[in-house]
């Protein structure tokens, strides 16, 4: 999987769970806290993206990425190492 897709598909989860960004052109660079994701909002999102991707990360290295690319990143680890 590439880094658009993983970033394409951390969109389309966040839309599912913060449903007025429909118009919203995502970047690397957006945080989902300035979105308007709060903490119970971002770990749904992520709980999503993993089950997409059918893996698990431990929560405590879900705090690390501060911007959906860095999030993006992390998943390409996880994937890369299954």
């Amino acid at each position: 999987m590439t880094k658009t897709k993983l970033l394409d598909l951390i969109a389309q989860h966040t839309r599912e769970i913060l449903p007025g960004l429909d118009a919203h052109q995502f970047v690397a660079a957006d945080r989902l806290a300035d979105l308007g994701a709060n903490s119970v909002d971002r770990a749904e999102i992520a709980m999503l993206v993993q089950e997409s991707l059918s893996i698990s990360i431990p929560r405590v290295e879900l705090f690390g990425p501060k911007n959906i690319g860095e999030l993006a990143d992390l998943f390409l680890q996880k994937l890369d190492a299954v």
